[in-house]
């Protein structure tokens, strides 16, 4: 029976209450919500899922490779005086992340493994002969640091575009094999200039992130052991070149563990309202071993040696024994310019590089100070050393030019005794302001290993690295890679008058008058000049009515760095004035006639040098010196059109070409006309052939 007014299944279990006009009831409602908020549940757990396991997920973020090919430590040794050959060398490309300053590449060397840290991850290879052993990467993210311990290595990796997410990874050292991860840890200190923050006794440093604290983590397991609250109001330096270092304690597997002293930690803290302090902290408990305060407020540049704690600023440095009493210390402009000096300890002898005021570019004064008494056992003038290492009771220093004159760096290997020391050319050639790497030495298993920045790939750059060992002897000096001095050409007999008259240029060399243009290695001293620098005049041709042409700027065109210094005084005018004019701008002249090439008559110019940088033992070293030359120019382009094996042109204008004539490595630098350095380097080229 129906009843009026009354629905069928309306009373069914799940029914649906109509109101009038078809609209639901308080019971549909509620479904409708129920299902809302169902599906909002759903979709934020979906989200969540597919940020966990699909963005934030490893399986397509790492790159990671491991070994178990077991691999010796070395013996503390490098090479033997005389000539270096190439064992093995690899290029890594800088990676440019979110974090400024940190883009560089870094190495060190412990138990057979040579580690390549830089924005891409970590690279560990065989140190003998450079083959990969393990690599880790990460898409998305940029390496910043890496420390190591006892066998263990840590890395700290930042994502792009967020600092804030931050992870902290421990490997085995010699396997590869991940032992742990956590996120958000941040690494107390971490270095510009090497990548790396303290670690010792298997604890690795790490900071809040306020940087009021000092923590332990276990390099083994990722826990923190302990907390040391730094002075009240003090706080670790950011960011700076150098703020920390370390020395870990002696373990079965290193070769000097009857030497070295126990682990230390020194870090640089800055404090409000008083001067800046130095901290010595046994990474193994956390406890303060000593503090010393500094007179100044910026952050130092910190470096840990066997004992020893160099603490350096622009006008002071300073060298603390391993027990906080100051062994030595050293005032001046710039004592250590902008980066710590250079320093090596060898024999109970601190081997320092110091900058001197007032003297000449790349005169320094090495210094060696006995540690236990602090006395000053010798001292001498030395080239800009670039970077030192110790093997040994041997000091190896890098120099960034082997001679002034001369294209390669060289390596000179120093006795700690008495300073003697012995010079040899290295493969390669170097800019020390370059970029992308601080140079950097290290010495074992008879191997040296030396890496320096380059300009190419352009426009981000690389660093290279390269293994020297010992090599064959010459039939001429180890200082000149063993060619013989006869080898070597005349620089002054490469250009004749009727090469001059060319380009329209009159006038008369100054290498055999001065003598400036002659060069000496270590003992050696070569018979004829390597360079010579031309006092000349562009003269009118007899042809008239050429168009008119702007005037050529005074101002010299930019060259490389790596470029010889000798010729820029004599490309000032002759009253010493030099116009600001830009090149290609208009004189108040300009209705002037020019010659062809440009040459402008009456138009006095000492810019015109000729160099022979260097004389390899064969084509192929020379070319691979040229090569190498090329490599550290911020702008350098081929120029197949000159008669010789191989060509560059370097800087922004066509004035300066380096090329390759069989075994002789030349350097043509004018700084006008336009075309004279072509035109002058086929010269150069057809006259060496004959």
């Amino acid at each position: 029976m129906r009843w009026p007014g009354r629905q069928e299944g309306g009373a069914g279990v799940g029914g649906t209450r109509q109101r009038p006009g078809d609209r639901p009831g308080p019971a549909g409602g509620v479904r409708v919500a129920l299902g809302l908020v169902a599906g909002a549940l759903a979709v934020a757990l979906c989200a969540v899922l597919v940020e966990r396991f699909v963005l934030h997920a490893e399986w397509w973020q790492v790159r990671h490779t491991v070994t178990a090919k077991p691999v010796a430590p070395q013996s503390d040794v490098g090479p033997p005086p005389g000539p270096l050959a190439v064992s093995w060398e690899e290029t890594t490309r800088i990676h440019g992340g979110s974090a400024g300053g940190y883009d560089g590449v870094a190495y060190g060397v412990a138990r057979g493994q040579l580690v390549t840290a830089s924005g891409g991850g970590l690279v560990v290879r065989d140190a003998r002969n450079g083959a990969e052993r393990w690599s880790y990467r990460r898409t998305g993210w940029t390496l910043l640091g890496w420390t190591s311990t006892r066998s263990r290595l840590v890395a700290y990796f930042e994502r792009d575009g967020r600092r804030d997410d931050r992870l902290l990874v421990g490997f085995d050292e010699l396997s590869g094999a991940q032992l742990w991860r956590r996120d958000g840890e941040r690494p107390a200190a971490v270095s510009r200039a090497t990548l790396r923050w303290p670690a010792g006794a298997g604890v690795v440093l790490t900071t809040d992130d306020g940087r009021s604290a000092l923590y332990g983590v276990s390099a083994l397991t990722g826990k923190r052991l302990w907390r040391t609250p730094l002075p009240k109001a003090c706080r670790l330096f950011e960011g700076a070149a150098q703020p920390s270092d370390a020395l870990d304690a002696a373990d079965g597997t290193d070769t000097r563990a009857d030497t070295r002293a126990g682990a230390l930690a020194a870090v640089a803290v800055g404090c409000p309202e008083q001067l800046g302090r130095v901290l010595a902290v046994d990474p193994g408990t956390g406890r303060v071993l000593w503090s010393r305060t500094l007179a100044l407020k910026e952050s130092p540049d910190v470096r840990v040696l066997d004992g020893v704690v160099l603490v350096s600023r622009g006008s002071a440095l300073r060298a603390f024994a391993a027990d906080g009493d100051q062994i030595a210390g050293w005032d001046g402009d710039e004592v250590c310019e902008d980066r710590m000096c250079p320093a090596a300890l060898a024999d109970g002898r601190l081997l320092v590089v110091r900058h001197q005021a007032g003297k000449g570019a790349g005169t320094d004064r090495m210094e060696a100070v006995d540690v236990r008494s602090g006395r000053v056992e010798w001292s001498r003038d030395v080239p800009g050393y670039a970077a030192l290492t110790q093997a040994g009771d041997t000091v190896y220093a890098l120099r960034p030019r082997l001679s002034e004159q001369l294209l390669p760096a060289g390596l000179d290997i120093v006795d700690p005794g008495d300073g003697g020391t012995t010079t040899a050319p290295v493969p390669f050639a170097m800019d020390p302001d370059l970029a992308g790497a601080h140079p950097w030495l290290a010495a074992a298993g008879g191997l040296l290993y030396a890496a320096v920045a380059e300009a190419a790939p352009r426009p981000a750059g690389a660093v290279r690295l390269v293994a020297l060992r010992g090599g064959p002897e010459g039939t001429g000096p180890a200082e000149l890679g063993g060619v013989p001095v006869d080898d070597w050409p005349d620089a002054c007999a490469l250009l004749k008058k009727p090469d001059l008259a060319a380009v329209h240029a009159g006038g008369h060399d100054t290498g055999h008058d001065s003598g400036a243009g002659r060069t000496s290695v270590g003992t050696v001293t070569l018979p004829h000049p390597v360079s010579c620098t031309y006092e000349t005049k562009w003269e009118e041709p007899e042809s008239e009515g050429t168009p008119a042409g702007p005037k050529p700027s005074k101002t010299p065109s930019a060259k490389a760095s790596a470029t010889a210094k000798e010729g820029e005084k004599a490309r000032e005018d002759p009253d010493g004035d030099r116009k600001g004019e830009t090149e290609g701008s208009p004189s108040p002249d300009a209705g002037q006639s020019t010659g062809p090439d440009g040459a402008v008559p009456g138009s006095a110019v000492r810019g015109l040098t000729v160099s022979v940088r260097w004389v390899g033992e064969t084509p192929g070293a020379a070319a691979k010196m040229l090569d190498a030359l090329e490599a550290i120019q911020s702008q350098a382009r081929e120029r197949p059109d000159i008669h010789a094996d191989q060509a560059y042109e370097f800087g922004p204008t066509a004035g300066m070409i380096a090329l390759r004539v069989d075994r002789v490595v030349l350097v043509v630098d004018v700084d006008r006309p336009p075309g004279a350095a072509a035109r002058l380097a086929r010269a150069v080229a057809d006259r060496l052939r004959a």
